[in-house]
């Protein structure tokens, strides 16, 4: 599995560049498909190839969190243009009841600033901007949260990815144990907050 992450990462920045790493990065939550598409592992990788001269870390860095952002944005006007009905769908490919269980027990603990800490957890990325359209919350508020939350991420991970590049002879000998981290440590607070709400 996670191999198989990695080589689609791999073939996306290399193949398709910006223009493939913006795709990724945007529809993982203005599509709602977060829970299958390796954003995480794609950024840091992408900060990786720039150390090696594929991007410009400066211009990477700014199109992750313009489109982390516009995905947040699309994702919370689609969830305030189909209210509740989003979670009448009966586990449907994308509006998984599951997932959806899921990140509203993130949301319920974390209030607010639940659009800070998503970006860095996969399932919760793809559906937190859903539930802040449906529940209403003014758009401004959830914007000025999410914006600090795609700025961490975007500007943190591909930085991250840069400075190892840099500064780590043969990292790239090392990026299947590297990924498989980022995934683990992404999963743990999802984990720990739905074990939560399960008990309650």
């Amino acid at each position: 599995m996670l191999s198989a992450i990695t080589a689609f990462a791999v073939y996306v920045t290399k193949s398709f560049g910006y223009a493939g790493v913006g795709t990724i990065v945007f529809a993982e939550s203005g599509l709602m498909l977060g829970f299958i598409l390796p954003g995480d592992s794609l950024v840091f990788l992408a900060g990786l190839l720039a150390a090696q001269g594929l991007f410009n870390i400066y211009a990477l860095s700014a199109l992750v969190f313009l489109t982390a952002a516009a995905g947040d944005s699309t994702g919370y006007f689609i969830g305030k243009k189909l209210g509740r009905r989003v979670f009448d769908a009966r586990d449907s490919f994308i509006f998984n009841q599951d997932n959806l269980r899921k990140t509203e027990a993130f949301f319920e603990h974390y209030g607010k600033t639940t659009f800070i800490v998503q970006r860095f957890i996969p399932v919760i990325r793809a559906f937190a901007p859903l539930l802040g359209g449906v529940g209403k919350m003014p758009y401004r508020t959830f914007l000025a949260f999410d914006l600090v939350g795609c700025a961490m991420w975007g500007v943190g991970v591909t930085v991250l990815g840069y400075f190892l590049g840099a500064t780590v002879p043969h990292i790239d000998t090392y990026l299947l144990p590297i990924i498989a981290l980022i995934v683990v440590v992404s999963l743990i607070p999802t984990f720990v907050t739905y074990r939560r709400s399960k008990r309650h």
